[in-house]
């Protein structure tokens, strides 16, 4: 008698009462940002030192991710640790859209391989959120579009 295969269903994400996944604490959708082409923006008040949310996305290696991010201006990829990294480029996460600002309303946290962000102060709704960058692919070689008294210039 031949063996049937089964491919296992999708594991679909727990939702919160909300119905966004339970990883996202608050309410974020993703439009036109002033900073560059789309954002993260607060649906509802986030307070401080609360997490935000996380990204998902396709776990490659950091050569990978540094194959794939040569010579694109907008990249969708952290880093988590030496080895590895998220792409979220596909991902459906509002928060993949967050910007870089050299006066950041959040921050950025990678804990046992996630990429979280966390609110640094009040954000009010319609806020867009952002976060500094750091380190990017862009090597210093971006320039930033902030606007932030301060701006350091570039990616």
């Amino acid at each position: 008698m031949p063996q049937l295969h089964r491919t296992p269903a999708p594991v679909a994400e727990p939702t919160a009462p909300t119905g966004r996944p339970a990883y996202q604490k608050f309410d974020v959708v993703a439009r036109k940002s002033g900073i560059d082409g789309f954002g993260a923006f607060a649906a509802e008040a986030i307070p401080p030192h609360r997490k935000i949310g996380e990204i998902r996305g396709e776990s490659i290696s950091v050569s990978e991710a540094r194959r794939r991010a040569a010579g694109k201006a907008r990249i969708m990829i952290v880093e988590v640790s030496e080895k590895k990294a998220i792409d979220a480029s596909q991902s459906s996460d509002p928060m993949r859209f967050t910007n870089h600002s050299c006066a950041p309303n959040a921050r950025l946290q990678i804990r046992d391989g996630r990429v979280e962000f966390y609110a640094v102060q009040p954000i009010a709704v319609g806020e867009e959120i952002t976060v500094n960058y750091g380190e990017t692919h862009h090597e210093g070689t971006l320039a930033c579009r902030c606007g932030a008294p301060g701006c350091i210039g570039w990616l």
